[in-house]
């Protein structure tokens, strides 16, 4: 099935994609940086450098990191942050809902895949690979850096 992307590009390096609203949703559910790094496959140190990028990205903290200690630290999304998830999540199915008939034009024309086209199709380091891409240089940095 055809799928949609959506990344949002405030300007000046500041990005906003499927991969970090997804860290924001899983940090709002466990409550720890480290509990939603190891929940998405990533390192604390990746999951913590795109917590830092995405408060960069706007004027008010989207999440607000609790140091350790005997209480146990932890972090939690601001009001805010739940607010930019929120945004972003309304964006997203409104794209959707208006790209659903030519996603679904473009799937019935799409070929079959074949034994190299059944590689994991959230894995597109193939296309840095084969030079494909707007941004290459860019994009497939952050693809190995994670999500």
């Amino acid at each position: 099935m055809a799928e949609l992307f959506l990344r949002i590009d405030l300007g000046a390096e500041r990005l906003l994609g499927p991969g970090k609203v997804r860290l924001l949703e899983t940090i709002d559910e466990v409550g720890s940086i480290s509990a939603a790094g190891r929940a998405m496959g990533m390192s604390y140190r990746r999951a913590w450098v795109m917590v830092d990028e995405t408060n960069r990205c706007f004027s008010a903290p989207v999440v607000e990191a609790r140091p350790g200690g005997r209480a146990g630290g932890g972090a939690a999304l601001t009001t805010f942050g739940r607010q930019v998830v929120a945004h972003y999540r309304a964006i997203e199915r409104r794209a959707a809902a208006a790209a659903a008939p030519d996603l679904e034009a473009l799937q019935s024309a799409a070929a079959e895949p074949t034994d190299a086209a059944t590689a994991d199709p959230g894995d597109r380091a193939g296309d840095c690979r084969r030079g494909t891409g707007r941004d290459r240089g860019r994009d497939c940095a952050a693809r190995r850096d994670g999500p």
